[in-house]
């Protein structure tokens, strides 16, 4: 009897050993994004699947995964991710204050062009020459820093109201502004969110919260 019990409990501490040792190589080995699946009770854990870009959820064959985040004050620059790169970013030293534009081949997803144009002090007409030299069948995504509206002008807001934008025509001083268009779009892009600057509902002092926009968009497909 004395040789029963103790062949069980032997068991039974293999058994909770095997479940420690497989909770402890979920937690620590598993490194995953944002999607998350239930693992059975008896685990007690959630594990997160992976998606571009950190995605609430993966996106459709034959669409382009991205994310855009505007800068937060003048203290955090923005960042875009694009099917699953990080293009545009602090880390990178690619941002600035004003607008950060990337453009994105529709088809293939090839990052063509980035810039970052000063729109505080510097010259608008930089803005002005690299919109107009976008080639069609291109996606352009764009992210506000700082102060994206004191030196816009009535050429570029037209310039991004072709792109597809409602907000460009209201962008001013220290506007928050996230936006993803495309050269030959025929409507306006679902992709943009815009918050203005007002000290009653700002949420840094001087600056409205920064914005964040992600989602998926199609290929262009021939």
């Amino acid at each position: 009897m004395r040789v029963f019990l103790l062949t069980g409990l032997i068991r039974l501490v293999a058994f909770v050993f095997a479940l420690v040792a497989m909770w402890l190589f979920l937690r620590n080995y598993i490194s995953f994004n944002r999607n998350t699946i239930r693992l059975p009770r008896w685990l007690g854990e959630w594990v997160v699947l992976k998606t571009k870009c950190g995605l609430s959820k993966p996106c459709p064959a034959n669409f382009f995964a991205f994310k855009i985040s505007s800068g937060a004050a003048n203290v955090v620059g923005p960042s875009m991710c694009f099917e699953n790169e990080i293009i545009m970013s602090p880390v990178r030293n690619n941002v600035g204050r004003g607008l950060n534009v990337a453009l994105v081949n529709g088809t293939t997803g090839q990052v063509l062009r980035k810039g970052s144009f000063d729109m505080y002090s510097g010259d608008p007409k930089h803005l002005v020459e690299f919109l107009a030299e976008i080639p069609d069948s291109t996606l352009v995504l764009v992210a506000s820093y700082d102060d994206p509206g004191t030196k816009m002008n009535e050429e570029i807001r037209k310039l991004f109201f072709n792109l597809g934008s409602s907000y460009a025509k209201e962008l001013g001083f220290r506007d928050s502004w996230v936006f993803l268009g495309a050269k030959d779009l025929k409507n306006k892009s679902p992709f943009e969110q815009f918050l203005k600057n007002n000290p009653e509902t700002n949420k840094y002092e001087g600056w409205p919260e920064l914005l964040e926009l992600e989602g998926c968009v199609p290929r262009k497909v021939y």
